[in-house]
């Protein structure tokens, strides 16, 4: 009886531990899996907060050198880059020269010259006419004074003898006058006949006998932009160079209107993506007139142009120029020293703050008050120490208390 009982616990004992397996199988299959996560350490370490737009470079002071009278420009020699000094000649300007006569022209030209001369005839022949009135009013003049002498005539016959006298002299001045403007306009109509630019002595050079125009340089500098290189004819007004100071750079920048307000004069900027090592500049102006952009997705964008000024030393920007595309760094606000996480680690409800610690294999939700961010990372203010793990991207699975397995 007693090895029969022997063997029923046995067979009991190896059915319970059956059973007991089976429960912990069935256990285990039925246990909520880990959630895997990213995970990211929090950590001290330097943040900035920057505003990051395009520039381009452009020297500070430009002279554009233009055509101070109309005149024939002579060939540029100078080269963009070449340097020049204050008072360096550029160019000159000669005179206009005289234009070529078509046939119809010189016809017309040729006629004038005769209409000229008859002009100059006529007028000689007044000259003639005058002389004699004058001759004859001169003569009566002396016999009606010889007749007043005796008292044989009035004093109003001898006034207008006088009269009469002046006013033939002042005939004969006119006529002589006119035969002068005749002789000088006959002389202009010959000219336009004789100097012409198809006869070859209306063109080429006016070294000789003519008055050149000496441009100069105003400023010493270099030459950014060569605006007419070849000879010919140029107008008042007309630009023919660009100078300026290479060495003396500054940025322009193009923010958009709701970044500009956060600039202030004497910020600091970094300046990269040039070609070289990062630069330093500072805030010079916040223009206060904004404009229309359109971006390059075709966006309508209000832009704001801010100037820097370059606090570098020249010698590691030397081989920047004018309008150079660099990329400028605003930094509003730097801490060399934060405890920071990533940015996409914390989400909000109810208006508060709140991340997933992982504390072991669990995830548990925490309230922390986050400081300011560069859009990747962000300082936290409490809430976290040093060395604890955050879950990155929390999605909708997670909940206080979930078991986690990080993929870090």
């Amino acid at each position: 009886m007693s090895g029969h009982q022997a063997s029923w616990r046995g067979r009991a004992l190896f059915w319970g531990l059956i059973g007991v397996a089976a429960i912990i199988v069935i256990a285990m299959a039925l246990r909520p899996q880990p959630v895997w996560v990213d995970a990211a350490a929090v950590a001290r370490q330097p943040l900035e907060v920057t505003i990051v737009e395009e520039g381009r470079t452009r020297v500070q002071d430009r002279y554009v050198v233009s055509a101070p009278v109309a005149g024939y420009l002579r060939r540029i020699e100078l080269e963009v880059g070449e340097r020049v000094e204050q008072g360096q000649l550029l160019t000159r300007l000669e005179p206009l020269r005289s234009e070529a006569l078509d046939p119809r022209s010189r016809a017309e030209a040729q006629a004038r010259v005769a209409a000229a001369q008859a002009s100059l005839a006529a007028a000689e022949e007044h000259v003639a006419a005058a002389e004699a009135d004058d001759k004859l009013a001169s003569q009566e003049l002396v016999r009606i004074r010889q007749l007043a002498e005796k008292q044989l005539v009035s004093v109003d016959v001898l006034q207008q003898t006088e009269a009469a006298a002046t006013r033939a002299a002042a005939a004969l001045r006119s006529s002589r006058f006119g035969v002068d403007v005749a002789r000088h306009e006959l002389q202009a109509a010959r000219m336009r006949v004789s100097v012409s630019a198809a006869s070859g002595a209306g063109s080429g050079s006016a070294e000789s006998g003519s008055d050149l125009v000496d441009i100069l340089a105003p400023v010493s500098g270099a030459v950014l932009q060569r605006l007419r290189q070849s000879e010919g004819v140029v107008s008042p007004g007309q630009a023919l160079l660009e100078l300026g100071d290479p060495a003396a750079l500054e940025v322009v920048v193009d923010v958009q209107s709701f970044d500009a307000v956060q600039i202030q004069p004497g910020t600091e900027v970094r300046l990269t993506g040039w070609g070289g090592e990062p630069l330093m500049a500072l805030v010079r102006t916040v223009e206060p007139v904004g404009f229309t952009q359109v971006s390059a997705l075709g966006v309508e964008e209000q832009r704001v142009r801010v100037v820097l000024g370059m606090t570098s030393p020249r010698e590691q920007w030397a081989l920047l120029g004018d309008g150079y595309r660099v990329d400028a760094h605003f930094i509003l606000w730097r801490s060399d020293d934060v405890l920071a996480v990533p940015e996409s680690a914390i989400f909000r409800r109810g208006g508060d703050s709140f991340v997933f610690v992982i504390d072991g294999e669990i995830a548990v939700q925490r309230a922390v008050s986050p400081g300011r961010g560069d859009g990747f990372r962000i300082s936290i203010l409490d809430g976290l120490s040093e060395g604890e793990q955050v879950v990155r991207h929390p999605d909708n699975s997670l909940s206080d208390g979930v078991r986690v397995r990080s993929r870090l």
